[in-house]
């Protein structure tokens, strides 16, 4: 069964896209996601402030695309943006609570 993700792509203010991604990031649904980034072209920020869960999976398809990502994070997450080392190699920018 496929955990339950939405993606919402949309453009910043300065123009560069970017990729809301709601829910839980597991291995039932990297494919949606990676095919999401892919479908954008250029520099892409991914606001990862409303996702609940991010397992090695998600991992691989974040750091398959390190070279055109910034990642938008809460506190729950950033430890394992972290612990990983994408922290080490992609712009990770903290964010204090969920913003709806």
């Amino acid at each position: 069964m496929t955990t339950q993700l939405t993606l919402t792509s949309g453009r910043r203010p300065d123009g560069t896209a970017q990729l809301t991604v709601v829910g839980e990031i597991d291995m039932s649904n990297t494919d949606a996601l990676a095919s999401a980034i892919e479908a954008t072209e250029g520099p892409l920020v991914l606001d990862l402030t409303a996702v609940q869960y991010l397992d090695s999976a998600g991992l691989s398809v974040l750091f398959s695309h390190i070279d055109r990502i910034e990642v938008i994070a809460t506190p729950l997450l950033t430890p394992v943006l972290e612990v990983s080392g994408l922290a080490d190699v992609a712009t990770v920018h903290r964010v204090e609570s969920f913003r709806p």
